[in-house]
């Protein structure tokens, strides 16, 4: 029990690490713990953000649901800039490069600035006209106008906090993300029911009132993830020098990231075919699978913390010359996160009915979110180890591989299979989540053969 606390101490301590030398193993627990930890924070926000607008109604749901799926966009970029800042700054990291390293954090903050700013501006303006878009309803759009505005706007801050959060790991360093996570959520946690409810003090702002709580924990994390890059003496001491255009590796990460953006675009924008086909079924159909998203979310992003931790030991694996020891970390994460995935997917099957009653849905909703839990865990199996494979692609540099297969299992069977089962074969929403579960099982196997090839390991960044 000692020796676990120990190692639990050490990850989350935030203290510098040569994981290109320790053993696999433990180069594996120290890098998932603070990356499971910082992901379930991440989809913290979600749940609780549901938990109390879905007391609200129906209406409320599906505005937080068709929401995110707009901003799956910015999430996109967010993501794939993170795996481009992951890749270069861990390959950095591996050639014991600390001057390289700065450099690729700088740059990396720099272009997440100018991007995120950009998506807030054109977000924040057309929202309304984004939801409606959506197909939501006129009751969704004038009770949820507000919400979306403010998430819109706030696209510059979400931008930064995976950006920022994303270098902190690519430089072996995920409990400082985890940190500024945990911040983040503790200020949304306190002041979602304030806000929505109205208690105390507060104004009773209603769905508004997440958004508000939402926006300002993240920015409040973002300036608490400055201040540790940016702190003289701190294990970054970024500079102004660091800050400035600098053309090489500005490109470099952006030529990682297009691919990223690129796959993550591909995957979330079948995600949103996937709502509008689901919305035919009416406004409950929306609320149970934005429920089920948000508990499946919840479970996926502490798996993607084990994937992250593939990305960041093999770019610093590749960056030390060792891609034998890149491809071993591999697939011992493929092999823990498909064990999680399994137990997880066996509560879904067990427990979905409590799970989802927790939230406060109206009966028709439930039944939906319930049916989406069992359904789609089905595929988890393959999933555990398809993340995980498609994260060591992106942190080898190989960014384009997972984007050319994501475009052939999401939009060359998952829509057409989505669309041939709810509305060609009247299976409803179930069909659209049957399509989920196979599209993405034909992934991870497409992803294993691809990767036992090699090409991944001659990827230059």
């Amino acid at each position: 029990m000692r020796k676990l606390w120990e190692l639990l101490r050490t990850a989350l301590s935030g203290a510098e690490q040569d994981y290109t030398s320790m053993g696999v193993r433990r180069a594996i627990v120290l890098l998932s713990i603070p990356m499971i930890l910082e992901m379930g924070m991440e989809a913290l926000f979600a749940l609780v953000d549901l938990y109390w607008v879905g007391r609200l109604g129906d209406d409320a749901t599906a505005t937080i649901g068709l929401t995110e799926s707009l901003l799956m966009t910015t999430y996109c970029v967010a993501w794939g800039l993170a795996m481009g800042a992951t890749a270069v700054v861990a390959r950095r990291t591996g050639e014991k490069d600390a001057e390289g390293m700065r450099v690729a954090a700088g740059q990396s903050l720099l272009i997440a600035l100018v991007l995120g700013l950009l998506l807030s501006a054109v977000g924040s303006v057309f929202s309304s006209d984004l939801l409606r878009a959506m197909g939501a309803s006129d009751a969704v759009v004038d009770g949820g106008g507000g919400y979306a505005r403010i998430m819109q706007a706030s696209n510059v801050v979400i931008v930064l906090l995976f950006t920022v959060n994303a270098v902190f790991r690519g430089a072996g360093n995920p409990g400082m993300a985890l940190r500024a996570l945990g911040f983040a959520n503790i200020l949304n946690i306190v002041l979602d029911p304030l806000l929505i409810m109205g208690i105390g003090p507060f104004p009773e702002l209603g769905v508004t009132g997440a958004a508000v709580a939402t926006t300002t924990g993240r920015t409040c994390g973002v300036l608490y993830q400055l201040y540790f890059l940016l702190r003289p003496g701190g294990p970054f001491a970024l500079r102004a020098a660091h800050l400035r255009w600098v053309r090489t590796t500005a490109l470099n990460i952006l030529k990682v990231s297009a691919g990223s953006v690129g796959q993550f675009l591909i995957a979330s924008a079948s995600w949103t075919v996937l709502v509008k086909i689901i919305a035919t079924a009416g406004t409950a159909a929306v609320a149970g699978y934005t429920t089920a998203v948000r508990i499946i979310i919840f479970t996926l992003l502490p798996a993607w913390g084990m994937a992250n931790a593939a990305a960041t030991l093999v770019g610093q694996n590749l960056g030390a010359g060792s891609a034998d020891r890149a491809r071993r970390s591999t697939w011992l994460c493929g092999h823990y996160n498909t064990a999680f995935m399994v137990v997880v997917a066996a509560v879904f099957w067990l427990a979905a009915g409590p799970i989802v009653a927790f939230f406060g849905n109206s009966a028709e909703a439930n039944g939906y979110a319930v049916d989406a839990l069992r359904i789609i865990s089905l595929g988890y199996f393959f999933y555990g180890y398809g993340m995980v494979l498609a994260q060591a692609f992106n942190g080898a540099g190989d960014s384009l591989t997972p984007t050319w297969m994501n475009l052939v299992c999401f939009w060359c069977m998952e829509i057409p299979l989505a669309w041939l089962l709810a509305v060609g074969m009247d299976l409803g929403p179930n069909g659209a989540f049957a399509s989920v579960a196979i599209s993405e099982s034909a992934l991870a196997v497409l992803s294993a053969w691809i990767f036992r090839q090699g090409r991944w390991a001659r990827a230059q960044v």
